[in-house]
């Protein structure tokens, strides 16, 4: 039951008890007190009374300045600052230290000032939306992805202790040592592309582009899967696919004949082939793949929709297939360059929002099959419609299959399969050429030594 003042209007959310609790604690154990303040990320605003955020800065300014915290000393600090009389006088220190039977309880009384603390900003941002509906120059979309935005990060208010930071330390260090190439990523499922990436990491933007039919969405989908399934680390992911180009069924029947190793295209299935298709589906049926297959979908609504696939599902890795077929309503009257400069950096601030890698597909331009270069290699001045897209990405891989081009090479060599990831960039890494087979028939990537046919190794 809410809280009314004398004219009928309801209080914001305030535990007064709580707030005297967590500062009588503070004049009495000041030193761990004000440490236990700071962990949990107390700050003067999470005081609803003035009187006792005055009291909080006074207490935090001498506990900066390494000063003596007590009664006495508190008193002395509050007078010379001209405070004293705003926050009630010495009777009032008294009475916080009175009303505290003990400082053991500190942390009790923070997480319930927290509490209350948290619903007050939720009132306020509640507020603060309902306004901007009323405004005529919002744009429902835009306002709706703010809105989600904004209380995205209300949800995210856990703050690492010490004791995190150690842990992060040793389990990193013991990493190194005992030579885990993945350290925290993701795995992508490919040991020599894990190899140079170690995985695809929280807050990364990886870009994997290439030419049209060069199969960028089958590696795509080949990496969520194995992701999915915790091909080679164990470790399952839960992953969001964003498909603007090919609808839930058909990616599903892909993944099932790439899975299974049976062509797609046959005109009858043996017996082996429904064997390895319903071992297919029963792995790809545990896997956590979540796929939006809406189409034209405009940048920011993308984001609001991975939010809520984060919230529900709680999605580690995010698969765009493609860049080019998003929107901006934003910045569709300032060309399609400006546009997509918006988008890519639309979806660097998502994976940096939502703390996640995000691999997104994109478009080359026709520069690679033109002339004039050797093995028609892109390059990244090859990233079509702008160059944003290679400076927001922190990974971009560019995929090429050299027998696209040359028609004459010998079926069963091992070159009719080969398939090339060029690390053409890499922020935190070296850059390199990693070579995969590619099976057209099955749409199916594999490690370059690895021959086709039903994949054992994901449980």
């Amino acid at each position: 039951m809410s809280l009314v003042d004398q004219s009928g209007r309801r209080l914001p959310p305030c535990s007064e008890e709580a707030e005297r609790g967590v500062l009588g604690s503070a004049l009495i154990e000041s030193t761990r007190v004000i440490e236990l303040c700071s962990m949990k990320s107390v700050s003067a605003d999470s005081f609803h009374i003035p009187s006792h955020r005055l009291l909080y800065e006074q207490l935090m300014e001498m506990y900066q300045s390494a000063r003596a915290i007590d009664l006495l000393t508190t008193g002395e600090a509050l007078k010379t600052a001209g405070r004293l009389e705003q926050v009630g006088g010495y009777a009032f220190l008294e009475s916080l230290i009175d009303s505290t039977p003990t400082a053991a309880h500190a942390e009790f009384y923070i997480d319930i000032i927290q509490q209350k603390h948290l619903l007050r900003r939720i009132i306020t941002q509640a507020a603060e939306t309902i306004d901007s509906c009323y405004s005529p120059d919002e744009e429902a979309e835009e306002l709706l992805s703010r809105t989600e935005e904004a209380f995205f990060e209300l949800s995210d208010t856990k703050t690492a202790s010490a004791e995190d930071w150690q842990k992060v330390v040793y389990k990193t260090a013991g990493q190194i040592i005992d030579g885990n190439i993945l350290d925290s990523g993701v795995p992508t499922g490919f040991a020599d592309l894990d190899k140079q990436l170690r995985g695809l990491h929280n807050t990364d933007m990886i870009v994997l582009a290439a030419r049209p039919s060069m199969g960028k969405t089958s590696l795509a989908m080949n990496i969520a899967e194995h992701a999915a399934l915790g091909r080679g680390v164990g470790k399952k992911h839960a992953v969001g696919v964003f498909s603007l180009e090919m609808s839930q069924e058909q990616l599903v029947r892909r993944m099932l004949y790439s899975k299974a190793g049976v062509p797609a295209w046959k005109d009858f299935f043996s017996e082996a082939d429904r064997s390895r298709l319903s071992s297919a589906a029963d792995q790809l049926g545990k896997a956590s793949i979540i796929v939006d297959d809406s189409a034209g979908l405009d940048v920011m609504d993308l984001r609001a929709r991975a939010r809520r696939m984060k919230r529900i599902y709680g999605i580690e890795l995010i698969v765009i297939d493609y860049l080019q077929l998003l929107h901006d309503k934003r910045r569709a009257r300032d060309g399609r360059q400006q546009e997509t400069a918006s988008i890519s950096n639309s979806i660097k601030a998502m994976a940096k929002e939502l703390k996640l890698p995000v691999l997104v597909l994109s478009q080359l331009s026709r520069a690679p099959e033109q002339g004039g270069r050797e093995g028609n290699k892109p390059r990244l001045s090859d990233l079509r419609d702008s160059g944003a897209i290679e400076q927001d990405a922190d990974v971009v891989l560019l995929l090429q299959r050299p027998s696209y081009y040359n028609k004459e090479l010998e079926a069963g060599s091992g070159e009719d399969t080969l398939a090339v990831v060029d690390i053409a960039k890499h922020r935190n890494g070296p850059t390199a050429e990693v070579k995969l087979n590619f099976f057209r028939e099955i749409t199916r990537f594999e490690d370059r030594d690895t021959r086709h046919g039903l994949d054992e190794t994901a449980e």
